[in-house]
């Protein structure tokens, strides 16, 4: 028999928080996971207010923050609020500095306005492009022009490339981007050579997999960018040049997430410092990966920092019952294939188990 502590006061505020990944921890496709209806009411007052700081981690980003909060809202029955919920492309608020540049922006979704809702004012998406140069997209013959169409003039060079998630026609986008990297931002013309280094790419969710309502694991955007790496070497015989990564496992994103927890806390009235860190996920290779990097990097003592972010593996997405503990590492190019980042603190079956483990770490429910 479990009990659960009774909701502490102003005396007890909680010094821990979560960073849940969503799909496969929470949610799979439209059905949410039985285990996290359980955990939230573990960690729900008897007001249904939750009574430690939750923010919701997620590689999703061809969606909007706030269609992502009514969605969990509506799943897991509390009130989920958008500043709980940290998208792949999130942290990409923070990069002012290209805030000003004009950007082609990538995905599927409200693309266009994802991009102007983290900063960026001079947005161009791959259609946008597409019809402004219609020779440049060819691979489906029914898209090609009938007729030569007249040159395109006026076009202000692209600035920089922004990488929000996976498109559809996925061959459209890997061959404008292409363009824009090759002619320096200015795909009509005929660059007299191939610049190196080529403009700025930013890129949100490497995941190569993830977890949706199939029996196995879908390609992520990770996926698409593997393929974008290659064209790039294949063709140029360097390689493709990334200036950010957003989206778990990169440090940006758990820097901004911790921000988000202890933005939380205060406006709870929690004024102990948040001491302890548990990051929830089903994938090894971003979830537990991004947690130990992340862990590695803290300051113990630093204002604003952890002492500990924990990570915690469950077996209801990526990783299943079934996975073999020797698979491949899928993490990300950019980052080291070191087989201890990708090593969970604790592996249970899922997030309630999860949820009951750190209460129990942290004194708040006894067995």
């Amino acid at each position: 028999m479990t009990g659960i502590a009774p909701s502490p006061g102003p005396q007890a505020a909680p010094t821990f928080g979560f960073l849940l990944d969503v799909d496969g921890v929470l949610v799979r496709g439209h059905r949410v996971i039985p285990a996290a209806s359980a955990a939230f009411r573990r960690l729900a007052d008897r007001r249904g207010r939750l009574r430690a700081p939750v923010v919701f981690v997620t590689n999703a980003g061809n969606c909007r923050r706030h269609d992502r909060a009514r969605e969990l809202s509506g799943l897991l029955g509390l009130e989920v609020s958008p500043e709980q919920v940290v998208l792949s492309h999130s942290p990409l608020r923070l990069l002012s500095r290209f805030h000003e540049r004009r950007v082609l922006v990538s995905g599927q979704g409200p693309v266009a306005e994802n991009a102007r809702s983290l900063g960026f004012r001079d947005v161009v998406t791959v259609d946008e492009l597409r019809l402004a140069f219609p020779l440049l997209d060819t691979v489906d013959l029914e898209r090609r022009p009938k007729a030569t169409p007249p040159p395109t003039l006026g076009f202000r060079p692209i600035e920089a490339v922004v990488l929000l998630g996976e498109p559809v026609r996925w061959e459209t986008s890997l061959q404008l981007i292409l363009d824009v990297l090759l002619s320096h931002g200015s795909p009509g013309g005929v660059p007299d050579a191939t610049p190196y280094p080529h403009l700025p790419v930013l890129a949100c969710n490497t995941d190569l997999l993830w977890m949706a309502e199939a029996g196995t694991p879908r390609f992520g955007h990770g996926t698409f960018l593997l393929c974008l790496e290659s064209i790039y070497r294949k063709v140029t015989g360097r390689e493709l040049i990334y200036e950010a990564l957003a989206g778990k496992p990169s440090l940006l994103t758990y820097r901004y997430a911790q921000h988000v927890i202890q933005q939380q806390a205060r406006a709870r009235g929690w004024h102990a410092p948040i001491r302890s860190l548990y990051a929830v996920g089903d994938n090894p290779m971003s979830d537990v990966y991004g947690a130990n990097l992340f862990h590695r990097s803290l300051r113990p003592g630093v204002p604003g920092d952890a002492e500990t972010c924990e990570a915690i593996l469950v077996r209801t997405g990526v990783f299943g019952p079934r996975t073999a503990s020797d698979r491949p590492f899928h993490g990300p190019r950019d980052f080291p294939d070191d087989p201890g980042l990708a090593r969970a603190a604790h592996v249970v079956r899922d997030v309630d188990e999860a949820v009951r483990l750190v209460l129990r770490k942290e004194g708040w429910e006894t067995d």
